[in-house]
């Protein structure tokens, strides 16, 4: 690859998001502490803010790095809608567990 193709403070930036991201989306320990932590609220500003930058880089990017920020946002999308999913998966599961919980059963009652 040509490296006039792919900008590294750019390739640098997009990399320290999508890793930020990671760590967010609980899918990478945090460098800081070696935890891993789940931030979906932060996970999907970080999105955003990689969306921004598309959209503010619009026509000023060269076919390598458009890809490179496309595929990134649209993976780091995609493990967003997976682990959101999990996380309504959960609550229901607990809500449900608790209404069970709450119901006297028939066999109780008698």
């Amino acid at each position: 690859m040509d490296p006039k193709e792919l900008n590294q403070h750019l390739f640098s930036l997009i990399s320290m998001f999508a890793s930020a991201c990671w760590q967010q989306l609980g899918k990478m320990p945090s460098q800081v502490d070696g935890k891993i932590n789940k931030d979906l609220k932060a996970a999907q500003v970080t999105i955003d803010m990689l969306g921004m930058l598309k959209e503010k880089t619009k026509g000023n990017l060269t076919k390598t790095e458009e890809k490179l920020l496309e595929d990134t946002i649209s993976n780091l999308q995609m493990n967003y809608a997976d682990e959101a999913a999990k996380t309504t998966d959960d609550k229901k599961d607990v809500s449900t567990e608790a209404q069970q919980q709450q119901t006297p059963k028939a066999t109780e009652e008698k």
